[in-house]
């Protein structure tokens, strides 16, 4: 059965009714809610908030290096180191190296443009500050309904929002409803604030019903894979931020590296690519994995002997929107709006889009809060945008407009233009730099690539896939239809498999996506949805935009309990 014939049998759905619907509980949906109470709490007054999210637990499906720049979060909780806020480690040092394959040459930090600069900040799991935030919200009287996914946006008879529905619980992989079945909730706001996160599934629809990125360069997107290790206290230095460029990468491919040294012998370290590579045979997976090769890289993770002593803990993805300032589209529409990297807030410049994200709920929180006390319902949240764009987000924003798009030129290019503009000229640069095409489109066919031959993992410092999706603890009820769809079944292999040799078989971090042989020796496209780590990297770069992906039941996918 469609969802629209199981609506027609089974409805109709429930409704709750809200002043404001939150869709997404990680930073930027938390604060907009939290403000949202604030607001009403300091005027006497009532507002009514709810957020949905589809992890299993505000946090489950939250994923970053992270450094956090706290300025946003005190502007938001001034209280936050009293209240138990999980900042427990200041940054102590920092630095920003360019790796060849056996060397490693370090920026003096007295080079060190102001975004590349880290006093003040502190290394975190932002999975443990949104299960902080959650805290406070609900301190305050915010309704969270964690396990349920967002899967349908709902239109008044004008074309506004009002609100969105639950996806069904308890289909079966034919489509039909099984013994279990739950038909979906609609939560009904007088306005709806989307805070999916990269490559919001509701987001990707309101952008593209609305026009929201009419003018907009392409929205601009990396793969960040981040592992977290216990290590050797004597290769330990709690604080240390460490940022490398250069190898294992080209000079032509756009990636980088972080590796933060947190409390209790813990360091995160992770790998970030940009998806508009063009060599098919690229594997972010792979590429991360060879980083951790690198002498400079592998030190932290052995003992004086050179054994790998250190001990990997969790694994996971994330796509990474950040096209900043040149790709922000519109965010404000009739009944609703976009927050954080649901919109592309993100300061590439910086590797940080927690701060951005906060505030950019606290003014949409200011602005929807206004409207709904006023009497209003579903119309434009003009004073959102408004407010950014007088605020010191907008001017952080403005100075490293031109970051990512320098690197369309190479490595060499972005590097020395970056240094001209963040150092010499602080950000205040007279010109613009624009992009023209969408990452899927950079990828070139396989007749014009090298195939890149990747090292076999060796189970203590380099690993396989399958071992990696394990420790993301990612589970989904394996008996309903598949979350990640194909618009067409028969490209894969005519054309993916045929003209780019299957690229989602290798820019998959999760090893959803498998090319096998059926029994007459023909191909086809086996996928392993119950993998998927919902980082949306297929939905980014699936050259022939074939494959959407689509909210599964909710509270599946990965539980990043520590990252």
């Amino acid at each position: 059965m469609t969802p629209q014939e199981i609506l027609t049998q089974y409805g109709p759905r429930e409704s709750m009714d809200y002043d404001v619907v939150v869709v997404g509980g990680g930073p930027a949906g938390l604060s907009t809610a939290i403000r949202l109470k604030q607001l009403a709490a300091e005027k006497g007054q009532e507002i009514s908030v709810v957020v949905l999210e589809k992890g299993s637990e505000p946090g489950a499906h939250i994923l970053s290096g992270a450094v956090l720049d706290p300025q946003s979060l005190t502007e938001l909780l001034p209280n936050w180191k009293a209240d138990g806020a999980p900042l427990n480690q200041p940054v102590t040092d920092e630095a920003m190296m360019f790796l060849s394959e056996t060397t490693g040459y370090r920026t003096p930090n007295m080079f060190l443009p102001a975004c590349s600069q880290n006093h003040g900040n502190y290394i975190i799991s932002l999975g443990a500050l949104t299960r902080w935030l959650a805290q406070q919200a609900e301190n305050l009287g915010v309704e969270i309904f964690p396990g349920f996914a967002a899967a349908e946006v709902l239109y008044t008879e004008t074309g506004a929002v009002k609100g969105v529905a639950t996806g069904n619980m308890g289909v079966e992989k034919s489509g039909e409803p099984g013994p279990n079945f739950q038909i979906g909730m609609e939560l009904l706001g007088k306005y709806t604030v989307f805070a999916e996160g990269s490559r919001g599934h509701l987001g990707k629809q309101v952008i593209a019903k609305f026009n929201l990125d009419e003018g907009c360069d392409p929205q601009s997107y990396g793969i960040g894979i981040k592992e977290l290790w216990e290590a050797e206290p004597s290769r330990h230095q709690p604080g240390l931020v460490l940022h490398t460029a250069g190898w294992p990468m080209d000079n032509a491919t756009y990636g980088g590296s972080f590796l933060y040294h947190m409390e209790d012998n813990k360091i995160a370290m992770g790998f970030i690519t940009g998806l508009n590579y063009t060599n098919p045979y690229l594997s972010p997976f792979e590429e991360f994995q060879r980083w951790k090769t690198h002498p400079n890289i592998r030190w932290y993770l052995e003992n004086e002997k050179g054994e790998v002593t250190g001990k990997r803990i969790a694994y996971g993805a994330r796509a990474i929107t950040a096209g900043g300032l040149m790709s922000l589209p519109k965010t404000v529409f009739p009944g609703g709006a976009l927050v954080g990297c649901d919109a592309g807030f993100l300061n590439v410049s910086r590797i940080k889009g927690s701060h951005a994200a906060i505030k950019s709920g606290m003014l949409c929180a200011e602005a929807a809060y206004a409207a709904v006390t006023a009497g209003r319902a579903q119309d434009e949240l003009s004073a959102y945008p408004e407010a950014f764009e007088a605020s010191w987000l907008y001017t952080e924003l403005n100075k490293s407009r031109n970051f990512k798009a320098w690197f369309k030129h190479g490595l060499r290019v972005g590097t020395l233009m970056n240094g001209l503009e963040q150092f010499g000229l602080k950000g205040n640069m007279p010109w613009t730099i624009r992009r023209d095409k969408p990452d899927h489109a950079y990828l070139k066919p396989a007749a014009e690539c090298k195939p890149i031959d990747y090292p076999k993992p060796d189970g203590k410092l380099t690993f396989d896939r399958l071992s990696s999706v394990f420790i993301s603890s990612a589970a989904h009820e394996e008996n309903q239809p598949a979350h990640l769809t194909l618009r067409d079944a028969s490209v894969p292999v005519n054309i993916n498999l045929a003209k780019f040799a299957g690229p989602e078989a290798r820019y998959c971090p999760a090893g959803v996506y498998e090319f096998v042989k059926n029994d007459n020796g023909t191909d086809r496209l086996q996928i392993n949805a119950a993998n998927c780590v919902h980082c949306k990297t297929c939905d980014i770069k699936d050259p022939t935009q074939n494959i959407v992906w689509v909210t599964p039941e909710g509270g599946g996918g990965p539980n990043y309990s520590a990252m």
